[in-house]
């Protein structure tokens, strides 16, 4: 099976990036600062129509934990919804319960919304204390693939049980290792846990702009030659 990489991107330049950098899938959400939250309508539909890389949308209404309200989950679907009928490839999501536990009956709820799209499980998993059990939740639900570094805080520090989550799934479902994945360490995460799915974003601080007064930030964006280097080391 050949190595794929899937770019973290936050902005319409992010996204064009990684496809200039040869990335294989893009993972699109805004506020990546704070861990990423679903993205506006103006930029998914901007990212599909300049983009020609299959395009997954993170589905997550708010920053913090994954336990959702009914209100919040409402919203979710209402996200998961707007995807299918802008043609994205898929969607990344995840809840949990206040138990730390996959929310079956919730996660099931959107997915049926989002069919036929392709669903990533994202790193809630990372987030429940049974993560053998868990993964077993997320394969029940039809996931394709689950994005984890291993319940640690990056894959390099979690590549033990990244390793053991691949041997469990035994082909069901794709473990995407992710956080803190570079150029450096991405062949040595490969051949440690035999994944062939890897996530980063490959970014690179832009300075705040003066100009900008007293609402300057700086940001980061996907740099292309960021993302060549990881799918070379592929």
């Amino acid at each position: 099976m050949s190595r794929q990489l899937e770019i973290c991107a936050a902005s319409l330049p992010s996204a064009q990036a990684a496809q200039a950098g040869g990335a294989h899938r893009i993972e699109l959400c805004q506020n990546l600062e704070q861990g990423g939250i679903t993205p506006s309508y103006g930029l998914i539909r901007e990212v599909q129509a300049q983009v020609s890389l299959p395009v997954f949308v993170l589905i997550r209404p708010r920053t913090g934990g994954f336990a959702y309200n009914s209100d919040e989950l409402s919203i979710m679907r209402a996200d998961v919804g707007i995807c299918r009928e802008l043609g994205c490839a898929g969607v990344v999501l995840g809840v949990l319960d206040e138990a730390g536990r996959v929310a079956m009956a919730a996660c099931r709820a959107l997915i049926a919304v989002a069919a036929p799209m392709q669903v990533t499980f994202h790193r809630a998993f990372d987030a429940c204390h049974d993560q053998a059990q868990a993964l077993e939740d997320v394969i029940a639900l039809g996931c394709q693939r689950l994005l984890t570094s291993g319940g640690q805080a990056t894959a390099e520090a979690g590549q033990a049980r990244l390793a053991a989550l691949v041997t469990q799934a035994a082909g069901r479902i794709s473990i995407m290792p992710g956080a803190g994945i570079t150029a450096d360490n991405i062949q040595a995460l490969a051949n440690r846990t035999g994944a062939h799915e890897f996530h980063a974003s490959a970014k690179r601080r832009v300075p705040a702009d003066p100009a900008a007064g007293l609402f300057r930030a700086e940001r980061f964006e996907t740099d292309a030659v960021l993302v060549a280097e990881l799918v070379a080391k592929l």
